[in-house]
């Protein structure tokens, strides 16, 4: 059973790559919303951004994901002891990523956090779900940047919405989309989550990953990228 079973994938072509960095180690780059970042099962659902980057930078390896709606920053390994390096950061929750989101309705609290544990949502898969006793432990801080109406300059219906800048502490599938689903203020746009108004404010999810901090996997370095938000 799929959750959207009217998907078909129509991965964006322009840019068809923008990176942001690279060396011999590592590569930084700015996906675009609608593009996978591996390659899925389907045969019409093997351009994604791994396909792209090694017919460039033949032994890039993934080393984390962004859902295919999510757009932002991403890096991948040019080699094995920097995936090896990289890999371990995220493991131990040594980098440091935030996301910037356009949520539904009018979030009161400048800022605080959403700690529920989330495990795959079985029979409704991809989607993940909120569960106190099977859950991982999962937590976002989140604060507030801007309070406005959305949509009124399109044909889609208008809507009050937040900005939030959203800190994910674990990495869990879905984790921000499902936390702010959580507090009642869903992502504009999305489609696994997002109902009426919050779901046609946006063509696309407004979830993007505007910074990545880490520490280089050969220098040890410490690295900062930025990627502006598209829907700020």
């Amino acid at each position: 059973m799929s959750a959207n079973p009217d998907f078909i994938y129509q991965p964006p072509m322009s840019p068809y790559l923008d990176v942001i960095f690279h060396d011999d180690d590592i590569l930084v780059l700015n996906k675009s919303s609608g593009l996978l970042s591996v390659p899925g099962r389907l045969p019409e659902h093997q351009d994604c951004l791994q396909h792209r980057v090694q017919r460039v930078f033949p032994s890039a390896t993934i080393v984390h994901r962004l859902d295919m709606a999510t757009s932002g920053i991403i890096i991948m390994a040019l080699n094995k002891p920097a995936h090896v390096a990289i890999s371990r950061q995220f493991e131990q929750r040594k980098t440091k990523k935030s996301y910037v989101a356009r949520v539904f309705g009018h979030i009161k609290e400048v800022q605080g956090s959403v700690d529920l544990p989330l495990i795959c949502d079985w029979p409704n898969r991809p989607k993940q779900k909120v569960d106190h006793d099977n859950g991982k432990p999962s937590l976002t801080h989140y604060q507030v940047l801007d309070h406005s109406d959305y949509g009124k300059q399109s044909a889609l219906s208008a809507c009050e919405s937040t900005l939030v800048e959203l800190t994910p502490i674990t990495g869990r599938s879905h984790q921000l989309r499902v936390h702010m689903l959580a507090l009642g203020h869903p992502i504009l746009g999305d489609r696994l989550y997002a109902q009426g108004q919050a779901l046609t404010a946006s063509e696309r999810l407004q979830l993007h990953a505007k910074t990545l901090s880490l520490a280089h996997p050969v220098t040890n370095k410490w690295l900062s990228f930025d990627s502006p938000c598209p829907f700020d």
